[in-house]
């Protein structure tokens, strides 16, 4: 069985890392880079980029900024943003990215096929952002139109199944940026009408909402942005909390807090002062991947 996977979401606007919230408001993080550094040595599983600035800007990806971010990431790096042939698919392999994630140019279903025969169903992610419409059912959102396409995103996903597409990048428009919870309907549904990976991102603002989506929505992994730049420690935390309640997960860091309690919120409760005492002059060693 496929263990469950931790992924961190890195949005790009003008060369930066941006906190999104709700597609409207983005705030400064920093460097790319450094996120990536960060996110390595905290044992995330896998990174996606996201460039929201390349295709409104009708450019080509920033394959600088890829090539100095996989220069600095030991996991799975997966790169979105103004993909629009493969040229340019097989020049951002060239410059460190494993996987690719398509969400404007995945409505021409030639390129998306024609991207599966040539790099594989496991290369390509296809990202839909889906937003609760006026009459309460799930529509697609476009980042370039701003607006509610009017799309089922339901049937565009089993349609990209049929064209190859090895994973579904799920993204709640409602709850991006909001910390209240995944839209876990969204994710369950979408998971019963495709029998493909299902990333679910959007709305993560503490552990307890990574194992609803795991639990409940049936998610094969779990994505977030906002939660791992500013919770100290947010990667072990969530993996040690998702471990403690049975799900199967990737947990290679010297340190984790399987053996601590954990509170709803992410805090990690004080370990007795015997087992503190004992860790006082152990020599942890730098962890080499």
């Amino acid at each position: 069985m496929l263990k469950k996977r931790v992924i961190a979401c890195l949005i790009i606007k003008d060369g930066i890392v941006v906190q999104s919230v709700n597609f409207k408001r983005y705030l400064p993080i920093g460097r790319a880079d450094i996120a990536v550094e960060f996110l390595n040595n905290w044992g995330i599983d896998e990174i996606v980029i996201l460039d929201i600035n390349a295709t409104l800007e009708n450019r080509e990806p920033d394959y600088r900024l890829i090539e100095e971010c996989s220069g600095k990431c030991f996991v799975p790096l997966t790169v979105g943003g103004g993909i629009k042939n493969l040229r340019q698919i097989k020049k951002l392999i060239q410059h460190g990215a494993d996987k690719v994630c398509i969400n404007s140019s995945a409505l021409d279903c030639n390129f998306v096929e024609s991207a599966t025969n040539v790099f594989g169903d496991q290369c390509i992610i296809v990202s839909i952002d889906a937003v609760i419409g006026g009459n309460g059912e799930y529509k697609m959102y476009s980042h370039i139109e701003r607006a509610v396409t009017g799309d089922d995103p339901f049937k565009f996903a089993r349609e990209m199944e049929k064209l190859g597409a090895g994973e579904i990048f799920l993204n709640s428009v409602d709850q991006d940026g909001a910390k209240t919870g995944y839209d876990l309907k969204l994710i369950k549904k979408m998971v019963e009408c495709v029998n493909m990976p299902v990333i679910a991102c959007g709305g993560a603002g503490k552990p307890d909402h990574f194992l609803k989506a795991v639990e409940l929505g049936s998610a094969s992994a779990v994505a977030a942005g906002n939660y791992f730049h500013f919770t100290e420690h947010s990667v072990n935390i969530v993996k040690s909390m998702l471990k403690n309640q049975g799900m199967d997960v990737r947990l290679n860091n010297q340190a984790d807090y399987i053996a601590h309690n954990i509170d709803t919120f992410g805090r990690v409760a004080k370990a007795p002062d015997k087992e503190l005492e004992n860790l006082l002059y152990k020599r942890q060693m730098k962890e080499v991947i």
